[in-house]
């Protein structure tokens, strides 16, 4: 399996550094998000279905890690986002492995999303809640903008949202695991995942770019001539 350096989104550069467009921002939330869930999801789902589930879990892992490997080997910033997902599927990996136990390899995800939905949580306590600490990988960010009450009532806001989600999923998988086949269980956990971390994107781009926009932190729309 190789990795094409679209896997990398390149940095906003000098003219976008301060005041990037819209697309910009966008393009790095959707590359980010395909690289540390839709790929690895899907390499999963294939795997599992042709070869099993033990090659399926060695696929993903060693997607992570390609995909770390390659931003560093091209002097690209790996997102927090990918090497979060990276830590998780290796603990999967290891206790699963360990334990020879498929089941513990799926049981995990709801323990890990109840983790990190109360950490997000938690981190409401300090003065950089979560969202706060992952916004650099999608937007050039600095002091500043951090400190303006617009910006941090943001990234409150998108904490609660985020940590809203992973208990959300925690609780829909643990019910798809005691409820169906094992089959049926990762299919539909991959395609609800997916549209529930895609949702919850969109609705994440949406608050922010409102929020931009009143902060003058997006590039202009441009104007369109009449004659």
């Amino acid at each position: 399996m190789t990795l094409s350096p679209v896997l990398a989104p390149a940095s906003f550069d000098e003219t976008e550094r301060h005041c990037p467009r819209l697309g910009a921002v966008v393009r790095r939330v959707a590359v980010s998000l395909v690289i540390a869930c839709v790929i690895p999801a899907s390499l999963f789902y294939t795997c599992f279905r042709v070869y099993g589930v033990w090659t399926a879990i060695i696929v993903a892992l060693c997607w992570s890690y390609g995909a770390i490997a390659w931003r560093a080997l091209t002097g690209r910033r790996t997102s927090g986002l990918l090497l979060l997902t990276a830590l998780l599927i290796t603990a999967r990996t290891i206790i699963s492995l360990a334990a020879g136990s498929t089941f513990l390899y799926f049981i995990q995800p709801i323990i890990s999303d109840a983790i990190v939905g109360t950490a997000f949580l938690a981190s409401l306590a300090t003065a950089r809640p979560m969202v706060a600490r992952l916004a650099g990988d999608f937007y050039p960010m600095d002091d500043e903008l951090h400190l303006r009450p617009r910006i941090r009532r943001l990234f409150r806001n998108l904490t609660v949202l985020w940590a809203a989600l992973c208990l959300i999923k925690a609780g829909l998988t643990l019910w798809l695991l005691q409820s169906t086949s094992l089959e049926t269980f990762v299919l539909v956990k991959s395609i609800s995942a997916l549209s529930i971390n895609m949702l919850a994107a969109c609705a994440t781009i949406g608050l922010a770019v409102l929020v931009a926009r009143k902060e003058g932190l997006l590039h202009p729309l441009p104007v369109v001539a009449t004659a």
